[in-house]
């Protein structure tokens, strides 16, 4: 026997499928069916799909709700596709109509799996599917909150009843106008077709329904009924009675469908039970006093859940709203509940495993002892009675809001209808501050990951970026971090850095992290939960020490992968009872990305430099040896950051017994280029020298050694000297000075004069002449030799030059050979406000005066 039917057709487009499924889910929920919603779904979703896609032509869709069953028919106008070619009589028993491993005959097979009956039906033009779905026992302790039926009085109404059917779109203009709105209110259709509804109606200011609502909201409610005015083409204003229903067409529109009758008929239309406007002998429910503040979503939710629970007098109240998908409620208010409660993990909304039920009807759950899990959120409470209604905007599930008693039987079909009613006055209000909401965090996230793309790029040392990681995360996106860092191949995770936002907690949080094994280094990108932090400190009994208590809730792992592989991981972690919003999740993941690189780049560069600086400190001098009767003091500062060695370069090393030679020199250019010209001459200076030859012969085969270098080679400015001690306590020098700064001799008188003759530089000419030049350093006389870093130093147009390096020595009389090197330095640095640009190398040779006997 049909106790109810529905119908509706579905044209072939793609969005049709869509459509139909949201037709069955609403039939057999407005049915208080919600437990064969899924399957339903499931089924019509394929068959539809079948027809309007496949076949090609329009789908019809029957639901029809049977004493213990529900029959669902799909008929389509395409009945020679038929059944697969190997099924030729359906029996509910058998598996044999589709081919599971092909697309042809799926919905059969489906049909086969899902339901207790089905079967094909062919007549002139179409075929049809049909299936049914048994009707489960009903759940002890719950039941809708439907209007109830009509009893044995009927609505009077004056013959005849005229209804009048207006369409009104999302733009508020109406659409369509049938002929008994022309004879109530004696418009024609091409007079107010296109015209805005709210210049043909009269809304009461503070009465009924209205009050508090205007017009614009009313349409777009899902369902509303109550009394207002239409005005008429002739004559005073005709109050009437409106139903409106929220509807969407095939490709998704939303408009509003209103039906109105006169004032005196509204026993026609109006809700058994009951309307939206509330009987005078019931106190209607009002959830927000005073306008929403949609900046404060947070204020504005939590004001509802305590009105709700103090207005209907309960002992506990709760709002979820959805997902940014849609798909799960999350529970964002709530008063009444321990901290606990209010941080369960998304709910599915509509399908799945553990699902919130009736997600789109008023619910009245008697007693939950009877079936605890028809609310997960209050197993454990002692809460016995809950209400739940909907939250809707345009037909889309927004929300739920639940208010619960510790006494079973608490709430009845009334009391949930009211909450309903008062639920559809602020869905909109509601999801207006979710977007506000949804749009600031956002935007706050795009100026979050700008400002920390900056910080990780402005460092490239591996322990700073470590830091940044964590000081960016703690405490935007959770009260503690931990980074982990991995081995070349992904393994062997150890912990580099811990930060929590209270200090004193940042020791015992790494001292049990250190106990704990380190999580997986997986690559599947995303967050996933980590639990072995918590474990470890229940199984050491940390878990209720003042150090750790209410330290540990949720806690997840995101990878740290940078150039397809895993370099380490990222741990975020929040307090007990508290829990990951997705946005945040989210908003890791991307942070999770960029530190990534960051931390690559530095891990790179970190190696790099190392590699670079171990190359760089073989290019110079081992430690200087020395002189007996000699005072050598060098000082040397490479260009560039992160250079030790450039194109200047020094040596003094022992050529034969009592006799050593001296270097400095200066390559063309800065930097690695220059280094290695520079590690050549070194070098071969040392080779050549010991082999017995002579100053000008030793430059001369060092010329040939540059030049052989050919497009590589740079020339160089190279003064070599050989010193050999005297008994005396003089010091005998032979020098070469190749195109190099003169070298300045200080007597003891404070005379400086040059010590040496400009000669050929190298690395230019093939054949060079050079000659040695002697000189003997009398005790307390010191040679001063530098290279252009020194003598080059400019402020604007001026340099320091030979001239103010001669005046600088001239003060240097009777210091030793380390004050005289550290005052030119002093010197070069404070001649200009800016670092030098060039290298600089000084070397300072001094010969000690005779101590009186």
């Amino acid at each position: 026997m049909v106790t109810a039917r529905a119908a509706a057709t579905f044209e072939p487009v793609g969005r049709s499928a869509a459509a139909a499924r949201g037709f069955v889910r609403d039939a057999l929920l407005g049915w208080g069916l919600p437990e064969v919603v899924d399957d339903a779904v499931v089924l019509v979703s394929e068959l539809v799909t079948n027809a309007v896609v496949h076949a090609g032509t329009a789908a019809e869709v029957h639901c029809l709700r049977e004493e213990e069953t529900v029959r669902i028919e799909v008929t389509d106008r395409h009945p020679e596709r038929g059944l697969p070619s190997f099924a030729h009589v359906p029996t509910a028993s058998s598996d044999r109509y589709a081919d599971p491993d092909g697309e042809g005959g799926r919905g059969l097979l489906m049909c086969s799996a899902l339901s207790s009956s089905w079967g094909v039906e062919y007549s002139a033009g179409q075929k049809t599917v049909w299936f049914r779905l048994p009707l489960p026992a009903h759940e002890a302790g719950t039941r809708y909150a439907l209007p109830s039926l009509p009893g044995g009085e009927l609505p009077e109404a004056a013959a005849p009843v005229r209804v009048g059917v207006v369409q009104v779109g999302e733009d508020g203009l109406v659409r369509s106008w049938n002929p008994d709105a022309e004879a109530l209110f004696l418009h024609t259709a091409e007079q107010v077709l296109g015209l805005p509804w709210a210049e043909l109606t009269v809304w009461p200011q503070a009465t009924g329904a209205a009050a508090g609502l205007a017009l614009t909201d009313t349409l777009r409610l899902a369902r509303w009924e109550g009394t207002f005015g239409v005005r008429r083409a002739t004559g005073p204003v005709e109050e009437v009675y409106g139903l409106q229903v929220r509807v969407r067409d095939t490709e998704g529109s939303a408009s509003t469908l209103c039906l109105l009758v006169r004032e005196n008929d509204r026993g026609v239309l109006r809700s058994p039970g009951g309307s939206a406007e509330q009987p005078a002998a019931v106190e209607p429910l009002d959830l927000l006093v005073g306008p929403a503040n949609p900046d404060d979503l947070g204020e504005l939710l939590q004001t509802i859940v305590e009105r709700a629970r103090d207005l209907l007098d309960a002992d506990a109240a709760y709002l979820m709203l959805s997902t940014e998908d849609e798909t799960e409620f999350e529970v964002r208010a709530a008063t009444g509940l321990a901290a606990a409660g209010r941080r369960l993990a998304p709910i599915p909304n509509e399908s799945g495993v553990g699902r919130y039920d009736s997600a789109r009807l008023p619910t009245v759950h008697e007693d939950l002892a009877v079936r605890p899990t028809a609310a997960p959120l209050l197993i454990g409470t002692g809460l016995r009675s809950l209400i739940t209604v909907p939250l809707k905007v345009e037909g889309r599930l927004t929300g739920s809001l639940g208010v619960a008693a510790a006494a079973p039987g608490r709430f009845d079909n009334e009391d949930a209808l009211r909450l309903q009613f008062a639920a559809d006055r602020i869905a909109l209000a509601l999801e207006s501050a979710r977007l506000a909401e949804l749009e600031r965090l956002r935007r706050g996230s795009l100026s979050f990951l700008v400002e920390a793309s900056d910080l990780l790029a402005g460092t490239l040392e591996h322990e700073q970026t470590l830091a940044l990681m964590a000081q960016m995360a703690v405490p935007t996106l959770s009260s503690w971090c931990a980074v982990y860092t991995t081995g070349e191949q992904g393994t062997g995770a150890d912990l580099a850095f811990v930060l929590h936002e209270d200090e004193d907690r940042i020791d015992p949080l790494r001292a049990l992290l250190d106990k704990t094994p380190a999580p997986d280094s997986s690559p599947a990108p995303g967050a996933r939960f980590w639990t072995a932090p918590g474990e470890r400190a229940r199984t050491s009994g940390l878990a209720d020490s003042p150090e750790l208590s209410g330290l540990l809730g949720e806690t997840v792992v995101l990878p740290l992968a940078a150039r397809n592989r895993v370099i380490g991981l990222l741990v975020l972690g929040v307090g007990a009872g508290m829990r990951f919003r997705q946005e945040i999740l989210e908003l890791a993941e991307d942070l999770s990305r960029r530190a990534a690189l960051a931390l690559d780049n530095s891990r790179l560069y970190s190696e790099r430099n190392a590699t670079s600086q171990a190359f760089q400190r073989a290019l110079l001098p081992p430690e200087l040896p020395k002189i007996p009767g000699v005072e050598v003091e060098v000082f040397y500062q490479a260009a560039g950051e992160g250079n030790e060695v450039g194109g200047d370069f020094y040596d003094i090393f022992p050529i034969r017994e009592g006799t050593y030679g001296f270097a400095i020199g200066d390559v063309c250019g800065t930097g690695p280029e220059a280094a290695s010209v520079t590690g050549l001459a070194r070098n071969s200076l040392r080779l050549l020298a010991r082999e017995g030859l002579d100053a000008p012969q030793v430059l001369t085969r060092l010329n040939a050694a540059i030049l052989d270098e050919g497009t590589r080679s740079r020339f160089l400015t190279l003064l070599y000297g050989e010193l050999t001690p005297k008994a005396d306590g003089s010091t005998a020098l032979s020098l070469v000075c190749a195109g190099h700064p003169l070298p300045l001799r200080l007597r003891t008188d404070g005379q400086v004069d040059l010590a040496a003759s400009p000669q050929p530089l190298l690395g230019v000419m093939d054949d060079l002449e050079l000659t040695a030049e002697d000189l003997v350093l009398l005790p307390g006389e010191v040679l001063l030799c530098v290279t252009d870093g020194v003598t080059e130093r400019r402020e604007g147009l001026r340099m320091l030059g030979e001239d103010g390096l001669v005046q600088v020595l001239t003060g240097c009389t009777g210091l030793t050979a380390g004050a005289v090197s550290a005052r030119v330095q002093r010197a070069v640095e404070r001649f200009a406000p800016e670092p030098p640009s060039d290298d600089m190398a000084i070397l300072t040779l001094r010969v000690p005066q005779q101590r009186q006997g």
